[in-house]
């Protein structure tokens, strides 16, 4: 492997986050989304969600850092 796994990490979501934006923009104008609190749950699970899906990939790499060390 040429990359780290953070750059690589990194390029996968610069193609992921335009396709996730276009998806959250799709269900936010498809007036599924009637009211205010069905707005704010979206967006309060769709963010969280997003950035917490991003930062597992480095919590990830640092287990699996420590797992290799710990073998060698």
């Amino acid at each position: 492997m040429n990359y780290s796994f953070k750059q690589l990490w990194n390029r996968a979501f610069l193609f992921v986050g335009p396709a996730w934006s276009l998806l959250v923009w799709m269900i936010w104008s498809s007036g599924q989304l009637v009211t205010m609190a069905d707005k704010m749950t979206f967006i309060g699970i769709v963010i969280p969600g997003f950035l917490m899906v991003y930062t597992s990939g480095f919590f990830i790499e640092r287990w699996h850092h420590k797992k290799k060390t710990a073998r060698s």
